[in-house]
């Protein structure tokens, strides 16, 4: 099988590469990316050997050319790049694992190929959801969820009409029980320690503000087709029970396992098989107990936002999108505090209108728009 790792030097690229080594001669690696880590991209392809290598946000550079030659990779450059090696013919899944908006236009591409479409970039389907779920129907691309959360959905999903809901599990992140007044004084270094998964910076604040979650809840309403009143968020301080769904007789469905995103890969990569991971097997008795509560929507504001955006529709998820990653940055900058983020998100959504998402150029439209003024709320509570 002909793999692509878009994204391979990040978290979610590490764990696949991981999975993908430990079954010789079933994955073949065709093209990793990565945006910027030259070096540590060429690690890989010395390692992995595939076909293509691509630097999305380098320019053109011979010297690199020929060190990526040397370990058998043609090495490409620009975002444009992304594009061509998922809509390769040879290439027959892609690893959707760029993080934030930057995933959008090659995921898209993918899904357009009618590629098999591991999707760990959930701002694909948060931005421009209605878009990306028409092309897969007409090309035939199968998007398979690596979201643990959505991964497990998947995994407990049958018989739609049968449904009540879906219900996805969140940890809470570090800052669950802390006093509400200790927030506005949070540091990066503390939004970033998760107390269950090893992640990225953005995606470990998002985990924190639960602006994750949120997000998630936007991706599940595209990939299952299910109301926003049927998606319930539960905070699950564990992380054992992925997520579960909720049959109209009162039956619920679980998926559990160790909190390790090499499960949700190994799953999407082989199905309807299953391989091995390289995850710890689950072993219940070592666990004291499963605990399970409502979200408190004063500590967590970014859900709420979340929930609004999918009611209101349109470009408004992208808006949201768009100004968590300007927030995000900003306090990862040491540029805006932590409860700042929720608002200036909150205000971002209130001051760029919404539009229909009926093509590409009008959700990136709506990023830019986001963007600019939320870059100008930063910098109003900066001063």
């Amino acid at each position: 099988m002909s793999l692509a790792v878009l994204g391979a030097t990040g978290s979610i690229g590490a764990s696949t590469l991981d999975v993908v080594a430990r079954h010789p001669g079933r994955f073949e690696v065709f093209a990793l990316t990565a945006n910027g880590s030259a070096e540590r991209l060429l690690e890989l392809c010395r390692l992995h050997r595939p076909r293509y290598a691509v630097l999305s946000g380098a320019a053109e550079d011979r010297d690199l050319a020929r060190q990526f030659s040397a370990a058998g990779s043609e090495l490409l450059f620009g975002a444009a790049a992304l594009e061509r090696v998922v809509s390769d013919s040879r290439c027959k899944v892609v690893m959707a694992g760029i993080v934030g908006a930057a995933g959008l236009p090659s995921t898209l591409a993918a899904v357009v190929a009618g590629k098999r479409v591991l999707l760990a970039n959930k701002e694909a389907l948060v931005m421009a959801g209605p878009l990306v779920m028409r092309a897969a129907r007409a090309s035939g691309a199968q998007i398979l969820p690596v979201d643990s959360e959505h991964n497990a959905v998947f995994q407990c999903f049958f018989e739609k009409k049968s449904i009540r809901k879906i219900v996805l599990t969140a940890s809470g992140g570090p800052f669950r029980t802390a006093p509400l007044e200790s927030l506005e004084r949070v540091t990066p270094e503390q939004a970033c320690a998760h107390p269950n998964w090893v992640m990225g910076r953005k995606i470990s604040v998002d985990s924190a503000t639960m602006m994750n979650k949120g997000l998630e809840v936007i991706e599940a309403r595209w990939l299952f087709d299910m109301a926003p009143e049927a998606i319930e968020v539960v905070i699950h301080p564990q992380s054992i029970v992925h997520s579960m769904v909720e049959y109209v007789d009162g039956s619920v469905i679980a998926q559990l396992s160790n909190p390790d995103m090499r499960v949700p890969i190994a799953h999407a990569l082989a199905y309807p098989e299953r391989i091995e991971s390289g995850a710890r097997h689950l072993d219940l008795t070592q666990h004291k107990g499963l605990s399970f509560e409502q979200p408190d929507h004063s500590r967590f504001p970014c859900l709420g936002l979340a929930y609004a955006a999918l009611r209101a529709g349109g470009t408004a998820p992208a808006v949201l999108n768009a100004a968590n990653e300007v927030a995000v940055e900003a306090f990862l900058g040491g540029r805006l505090g932590f409860n700042g983020i929720a608002r200036v998100i909150r205000d971002t959504m209130a001051e760029v209108p919404g539009g229909p998402v009926d093509a590409l150029p009008a959700v990136l439209a709506a990023d830019r728009k986001a963007r600019a003024t939320a870059s100008a709320l930063v910098m109003a509570q900066a001063a």
